[in-house]
């Protein structure tokens, strides 16, 4: 891992763009933007993780809650992976008829 100039870590922890989709309804949290912020906040808490096991003394107890922490919103990162919407099961998730705007597959 290496630091840029604004701060930032390269690697799997780097600033890149989050990719949202471009046709979410951005008044409702989407499958789409849900996993945006997830993916916004799991940035931001493996910066922690590194930045807590590199501090001098590493404070365990801090350290341990992160690591909990980046665990906990990974695997809701998983959840909001397993169950995307398409035209397939759009009746039984929303409970009538219709075409999901885009297949999330």
């Amino acid at each position: 891992m290496t630091e840029a100039r604004n701060g930032a870590v390269d690697g799997p922890v780097a600033d890149e763009a989050v990719e949202r989709p471009e046709e979410d309804d951005y008044d409702l949290l989407t499958f789409g933007e849900a996993g945006a912020r997830l993916e916004i906040e799991i940035r931001s808490v493996r910066r922690e993780v590194i930045a807590l096991e590199q501090a001098d003394p590493v404070d365990d107890a801090a350290l341990t809650t992160a690591r909990a922490r980046l665990a906990d919103l990974e695997e809701g990162q998983r959840r909001n992976r397993a169950q995307p919407i398409n035209d397939e099961n759009f009746e039984r998730f929303f409970g009538y008829a219709g075409k999901a705007r885009r297949n999330t597959e």
